[in-house]
């Protein structure tokens, strides 16, 4: 039986660079997927492209290509990625560019363009998932709508020789299906290999948390090497077959007990996991250790495809004020309770108006609230911190201001004060009739 061997080179947008190079390197991969957009993510891109139409793709786009596109040009290793973000066209030209300069001449390189509906959305002012109204109630707070395109693009860019592919919003477990409809020719009705397959992609999608990092617990779940944890290889057979492995001698493991864990990581139904290409179901699927760092994962299923496809809008909801600093030594509890006062009656008076507020000693209470803390000697140091929710940016910026004038006007020695004001991206949920999602490929040559 056929089997490919897929790397995945990152969770998120911000993780570790150099263990997707240890892939290419020694993992005897055939594609390496880099997953690295949430939903808030894609909308703070869109806010960057709306500066800047040639910006909106993953800031750390130029370091990852440039670390991996020479061993992965020499080899034949097929790039996959939704580092594009707001803006793949740009991040497809953009690596082009980089692999020019590099001296990799003749590497074709594709965007998957479509996900942005936001003028769809907003012709059809479609009802929000998680709370009561549509998206004409965000006005001109909205940013940004992107639907979750499926593995089907991804497959024809593939399929159409290019060696990286960049895609903007897409399902996480479609990056790595895409490899398994290129190489094995999956029909994209096939309900139980597409089943399959996004098992295999859901397992695969958060890199390190599969080998160990979100796993580990000291004393309870120990895992040697974190500090160069390894990201899993998927062997898929043609027939769905998965076995979860990584490089030999990587830090991190791969057990029974770290797939269990992320096969149910963020899946509220195990019985109807909907994506875009399948509803997947999970409940069948064994998990067996075959051998160390390999784990053996069976029993994937699917059914059709659903009628819509998922949205995520951005939108500007409020704006965040933060004041931080600290006290330590005997009485540093107390003097971080009477700054806390300060502030609050400082507020007050001057009148700053806000929709939420909170005063936390973090390591006391910023968690757990004060009555477990109440039961503990009293910690030698703390970190005072106030934040508030507003409605615009000026007020925001009042109340890291009350917290920096402790420095001189309120409890002895307090030390190390921040402050920030930002605004919140909220991400919010619609459903869009699949036939109003165009998505199409375009392809640049390097």
């Amino acid at each position: 039986m056929r089997t490919i061997r897929i790397g995945s080179g990152a969770g998120y947008s911000g993780d570790r660079i150099e263990p997707a190079v240890e892939l290419a390197e020694k993992g005897d991969i055939q594609y390496l997927v880099f997953e690295c957009l949430g939903e808030r993510t894609v909308a703070l891109a869109q806010q960057a492209r709306m500066k800047n139409p040639q910006s909106g793709y993953d800031p750390l786009l130029e370091e990852r290509m440039r670390a991996v596109l020479p061993v992965c040009a020499a080899k034949g290793i097929k790039i996959v990625t939704n580092m594009g973000a707001a803006n793949p066209e740009a991040a497809a030209r953009k690596t082009a560019a980089i692999a020019k300069s590099m001296g990799l001449r003749g590497l074709t390189i594709a965007a998957v363009i479509g996900d942005d509906v936001l003028d769809a959305c907003k012709a059809n002012d479609l009802p929000i998932m998680e709370f009561e109204g549509a998206v004409s109630g965000f006005g001109n707070r909205l940013l940004s709508a992107n639907a979750y395109l499926g593995a089907a693009p991804i497959a024809e860019a593939l399929k159409g020789g290019a060696d990286v592919v960049i895609t903007g919003r897409a399902s996480d477990p479609a990056l790595f299906l895409a490899p398994m409809i290129d190489a094995f020719g999956w029909a994209m009705n096939d309900w139980n290999l597409l089943g399959k397959g996004t098992v295999a992609g859901h397992l695969l999608e958060c890199a390190g948390q599969i080998t160990g990092g979100y796993f580990a617990d000291p004393g309870f779940k120990d895992v040697a090497g974190l500090a160069r944890l390894g990201f899993p290889i998927g062997e898929v057979g043609e027939d769905g077959s998965l076995v979860v492995t990584k490089v030999a001698g990587s830090g991190g493991a791969i057990t029974a007990q770290t797939c269990k864990e992320q096969l149910l990581y963020e899946v509220h139904d195990p019985r109807q996991y909907l994506q875009p290409d399948v509803v997947a179901d999970f409940s069948q699927v064994t998990v067996e250790e075959i051998g160390p760092d390999r784990v053996r994962v069976r029993g994937g299923r699917g059914t059709r495809r659903p009628d819509t496809l998922k949205v995520s809008v951005g939108y500007i909801d409020s704006y965040i004020g933060e004041g931080q600093i600290s006290y330590a030594g005997p009485g540093a509890v107390a003097r971080g309770r009477l700054a806390l006062d300060i502030v609050r009656e400082r507020l007050q008076l001057t009148c700053v108006q806000t929709s939420e507020l909170r005063f936390d000693l973090i390591g006391v209470d910023s968690l757990h609230g004060g009555a477990l803390s109440a039961r503990n000697s009293e910690p030698h140091e703390v970190r005072v911190r106030v934040a508030g929710r507003t409605d615009n940016l000026r007020e925001a910026v009042r109340i890291g201001n009350e917290v920096e004038t402790l420095y001189t006007n309120g409890p002895a020695a307090g030390g190390g004060a921040t402050k920030s004001a930002r605004d919140v991206v909220g991400v919010a949920s619609v459903l869009l009739p699949r036939e109003l999602v165009n998505p199409s490929v375009r392809y640049v040559e390097a």
